[in-house]
């Protein structure tokens, strides 16, 4: 729930959603009286009134009556008791989350209800009949579509703020809102249904909204699998059906079965860059959890396609595989009984006596105390037998050998009759716990499976496909407990089209029988499923920072007497990686000792060289600036490859990982095509990526340090620079080049509505392909809902789509060009005087903002900065900016830009930049952008962090940075011609109005909270108080860090 997402659905019901939030806020206040003292609850309801008060009188323009209002509120706020105040905290923050999901469920109301009328804005159909009737042919739409190769790589940045608990609680809220809607909804079905939410809303009052723990990267990984467990796996069919239905309405053809135009990726587990809670360890639990949840959904689905694919028509081909399979199956079983009899003769003739051929009397009991004749047998003997006698099939011998191998009753021992029955206690307990008594009692569970293919064909395929997949992933939950397990590639499925085969099978067979309606239905859906999720949901992108690797190579180095890796100049570097790279011998000698860190980079690359690319995406090199920083990559990648190759006897899984430079730092931006033309001129490197990468270079170009560097303009023109010099760069070596967005949630870190940030990018820099993260609070708010995701793909899919065959337009001319570089020129040094220059400002920082309380919110397992340093160049910008969010002030999203168009105005060129703003997409994105933060930003409410927190002598710096917002707003509104802030966004400005009556008394409640807790920092009510404030500020303002 973030305005940044609002390229969801522009406008919303305001009446209805205001319904709705009078009716959610009544029912939590009947929680209050029945959960708080009355005199609480009467006071929660007068600083209501009031701050409703003087925002009314302020949107008036009564501004003295508003004012005095406004003090008599923090008067009475600054006189709460402890209990008040966490009282009036809790009650404030959970009824502005309440109006955030009442905004989401009208979004998607609104979105329904346009859809239903007309074809809704950016959707497929939208957009493709624009494009046709704008003179683009069928074909050439067709083939974009199919080609078009976006992915959306999800991160466990540290900005959800709310617990997962919760957010569970509000997507059920959600729901009942959603029924409500229902026409066919009677009276005593509407007051059960509010009897509901105000279960709901009671179950939240009581629960703890805070996290009493960091959370461990597993953790931040569990939670975005949830994600796709609640509402991608629903979504993804849904859209993948939009797509196709448009194609075929505009060009006469559907989407190819398998085609699937957007991915996922993760760096959940998978990003190590300054979390040393990140292991190589954590990476391949992490990995093998994907795929056995994986495993888990498309179990699920066959389960239910198995109950709809009950006919016995088929195709020759398919009735051929189910005979097969029967076949198989009984042969397994005959083996599986020649097998008992000759173990039974066997031991027969050891211990000159028949075995029984049954479990001892009793023996299946629990509470087992008897004595019982010992019986010298192996574990598989005691297995149930079925009514005849005989042993139940099972499907291959191989599935029973981890266990039969290790559990085994020796031979020639005796023992007492208590340590008979501990034994057989043991046995029978390994076996339940074996893939063999789980088959047994799985066949308690579903019908016997047919004998003869004429019966249910395609159950009997499916059954199989279903088969493999739990072997799969038993043998994922050894590996996962660290246990031994045997391996068969014939007995599960490890890459997905291994798994499409026999569904694409079942497919043809029921087009070819004239079951297309059957066939493109659940099952297309689970064909679909496969083509985009594969064996693994998410393939997860390794990250790492530059220097971790020069560390690596320094010790390689060292320790062969070459010298130290990371002194040599570029030249050098490159001259000794390419050798390298060129050469068949390993380079790390097995001998060598190392220190944790430099094992630790050595034992994700081994990680990387076990899963491969089936499993892994992309690995991410932080902080780079040169190309020897991808060689060193690719050298370390190698040699592990060559060390895991040579231990397993066979080739690595899978190909070698793509390995993305990440450019970040303003410096680092403006080298960035250079370093790419170094690299792609070392021969050995372009054939590399020709070969095993299809020739596509894949970098990525980072939103955040950028804007902490450097301000958010300059930011984004150096950006928009670097895009065009990377892809410049690529042409002219003629490899294709993907662009990864590294954007973070807010503006002040690259944050904006998705389908204006793509169709702002420079000309040619998405010619179909695209990557982009999706980071925090944005994953729940974008796809946290089945219906909210698909729009969100939707939008994904239309905007890059528009950017391929519409390039976006460049700067009209020259002038603009050099406009936009005296812009960014002084906004860059204006930003940087204060920001590093001044040596106020980061005490200023450290005062006027709750940034040092922000790491009791244990929202992420990393460390809020990279290093110890306790300067603005080491805090990690998500902190930074986050801090600013909850004092309203809002400082990186628009520091500077007020003073470089002021420069440029005062030129005479204020004329030009109308003109820039009017056609140049770059620019007036840029520039909306900030003037809806600016609509976000409130100098009131910063003045009074000022006036209470900040040290006298500092106070003047807040009076200079005010006056400094108010410039930068009356010239982005002289530049868009707009009379008031967000004046291109009505519903925006209303939402935002709509909050303050409850958004206002938190930061004045935040103030004091801070100013008693700063004098008593031990006491823990008082920070449960600050970091409830936090919650409420950030669920108000929509976004975090």
């Amino acid at each position: 729930m973030t305005d940044t997402t609002d390229d969801i659905a522009e406008e919303i019901s305001f009446q209805s959603f205001e319904d709705d939030c009078r009716m959610l806020g009544s029912l939590l206040q009947e929680v209050l009286q029945r959960e708080v003292r009355s005199q609480i609850t009467e006071k929660v309801e007068r600083t209501r009134i009031l701050a409703q008060s003087a925002c009314t009188m302020r949107n008036a323009g009564i501004e003295d009556v508003a004012e005095v209002l406004e003090k008599q509120l923090a008067s009475e706020i600054s006189n709460m008791s402890l209990e008040e105040a966490l009282i009036l905290a809790r009650a404030f923050s959970h009824y502005l989350n309440l109006m955030g999901v009442a905004e989401t469920h009208h979004r998607v109301r609104k979105q329904r209800n346009d859809s239903n009328e007309a074809s809704l804005s950016k959707s497929c159909d939208d957009i493709f009949n624009q494009l046709v009737h704008g003179g683009v042919s069928p074909d050439e739409l067709y083939n974009t579509v199919c080609k078009q190769e976006v992915e959306i790589v999800l991160t466990a940045h540290p900005t959800q703020i709310n617990r997962r608990t919760l957010q569970y609680k509000h997507i059920r809220i959600a729901h009942l809102l959603d029924y409500k809607d229902r026409p066919d909804i009677g009276n005593e079905d509407k007051e059960m249904l509010i009897e509901d939410l105000v279960r709901e809303i009671t179950s939240i009052w009581q629960t703890d909204e805070l996290r009493r723990h960091k959370p461990t990267p597993v953790d931040e990984a569990r939670a975005g699998l949830n994600i796709v467990e609640q509402s991608l796996w629903k979504a993804v069919p849904h859209y993948l059906r939009r797509v196709s239905n448009a194609l075929k309405k505009h060009t006469g053809k559907p989407l190819p079965l398998t085609c699937t135009p957007i991915k996922f990726g993760s760096w959940m587990g998978g990003d190590r860059d300054g979390n040393p809670n990140v292991t190589a360890k954590v990476t391949k639990d992490v990995s093998l959890l994907s795929r056995w949840m994986a495993i888990d959904l498309y179990v699920r689905e066959l389960d239910n396609l198995k109950f709809e694919l009950s006919m016995n028509r088929c195709s020759d081909r398919l009735s051929r595989l189910a005979d097969e399979i029967l076949e198989q199956e009984t042969s397994s079983k005959d083996r599986h009984e020649n097998w008992h009899q000759w173990l039974g003769r066997h031991q027969s003739k050891q211990q000159g006596a028949a075995l029984p051929s049954q479990l001892p009397a009793r023996a299946d009991q629990p509470s087992c105390t008897e004595c019982i004749p010992r019986i010298q047998i192996m574990r598989a003997d005691y297995l149930p037998k079925h009514q005849d006698g005989q042993d139940p099939p099972m499907s291959s011998p191989s599935s029973q050998s981890p266990f039969l191998n290790r559990h085994t009753i020796p031979n020639g021992s005796s023992g007492s009759p208590s340590s008979n029955s501990s034994r057989l206690l043991n046995q029978r307990k390994m076996f339940a716990e074996s893939q063999i008594g789980r088959s047994s009692f799985q066949k308690l569970l579903e019908p016997r499976p047919p004998q003869r293919s004429g019966i249910a064909p395609y159950r009997v395929v499916l059954g199989n496909v279903k088969d493999k997949l739990m072997k799969a992933q038993r043998r994922l939950e050894l590996l996962l407990e660290d246990l031994p397990c045997e391996y068969d590639p014939w007995d599960c499925y490890d890459t997905s089209d291994q798994l499409l085969e026999p569904l694409l099978l079942c497919y043809e067979s029921l087009q070819s029988c004239g079951s297309g309606v059957l066939a493109d239905g659940r099952l297309t859906d689970l064909i679909r499923r496969v083509a985009t999720f594969g064996m693994v949901l998410m393939k997860l992108d390794l990250r790492q920072e530059s220097g971790r690797h020069a560390e690596t190579l320094d010790a390689v180095t060292k320790y062969l007497d070459m010298g130290t890796y990371s002194e040599w100049d570029e030249e050098k570097k490159l001259e000794f990686l390419t050798k390298e790279l060129k050469g068949k011998r390993p380079l790390v000698p097995k001998s060598m000792e190392v220190g944790p860190d430099v094992k630790e980079v050595l034992d994700t690359f081994r990680v990387a060289a076990e899963l491969g690319s089936d499993s892994l995406g992309a690995y991410v090199i932080s902080m780079a600036s040169n190309a020897s920083d991808v060689l060193a990559v690719e050298l370390l990648q190698k040699d592990a490859r060559l060390a895991v190759s040579g231990g397993l006897g066979r080739p690595c899984p899978g190909g070698t990982l793509r390995v993305v430079p990440l450019f970040e730092t303003v410096s680092d931006l403006r080298e960035a095509g250079s370093a790419i033309r170094k690299l792609l001129s070392i021969d050995w490197y372009r054939e590399h990526i020709t070969k095993n990468h299809n020739g596509l270079q894949e970098v990525m170009v980072g939103y955040s340090d950028s804007g902490k560097d450097a301000g958010r303009f300059t930011a984004a023109w150096e950006l928009y620079k670097a895009q065009e010099d990377v892809v410049a760069a690529c042409n002219e070596f003629g490899i294709k080049v993907t662009l990864f967005h590294g954007r973070g949630g807010s503006i002040g870190r690259g944050g904006g509505p998705t389908y204006l940030a793509i169709q702002s990018q420079p000309p040619g820099s998405v010619m179909g392909t695209l990557r982009s993260t999706e980071q925090g609070e944005m994953v729940q708010a974008k796809f946290g809902l089945p219906q909210t995701a698909v729009r969100q793909l939707e939008i994904y899919t239309t905007a890059v789509l528009l950017a391929t065959i519409k390039p976006p337009l460049s700067p009209r001319e020259e002038k603009w060009r050099n406009l936009m570089e005296e812009i960014s020129k002084i906004s860059c040094q204006n930003y940087r005087s204060v920001v590093y220059e001044n040596p106020e400002f980061l005490d200023y920082f450290h005062e006027a903002t709750p940034q040092a309380e922000l790491g009791f919110l244990n929202i992420g397992s990393r460390p809020t900065r990279r290093k110890t340093s306790t300067g603005i160049g080491h805090l990690r910008a998500i902190p930074w900016v986050f801090a600013w969010t909850q004092t309203r002030f809002v400082l990186p999203s628009w520091l500077g830009v007020g003073a470089g168009l002021r420069g440029v105005c005062e030129k005479g060129h204020t004329d030009d930049l109308k003109a820039m703003y009017k056609e140049w997409p770059f620019f007036q994105c840029t520039l909306d952008l900030i003037e809806m933060v600016l609509g976000k930003a409130d100098t009131h409410i910063a003045k009074q962090y000022d006036e209470v927190l900040v040290s006298e002598s500092r106070r003047h710096l807040g009076s200079e940075l005010r006056r400094e917002l108010l410039t930068t707003e009356k010239y982005v509104l002289v530049v868009s011609g707009h009379e008031k802030l967000s004046e291109n966004n009505r519903s925006l400005r209303k939402l935002i109005e709509s909050r303050l009556p409850f958004l206002n008394p938190m930061n004045m409640l935040q103030v004091e909270v801070l100013k008693r807790l700063r004098r008593d920092d031990d006491n823990n009510k008082l920070r449960d108080a600050l970091l409830i404030t936090i919650n409420g500020i950030a669920a108000g303002m929509r976004n975090t860090g």
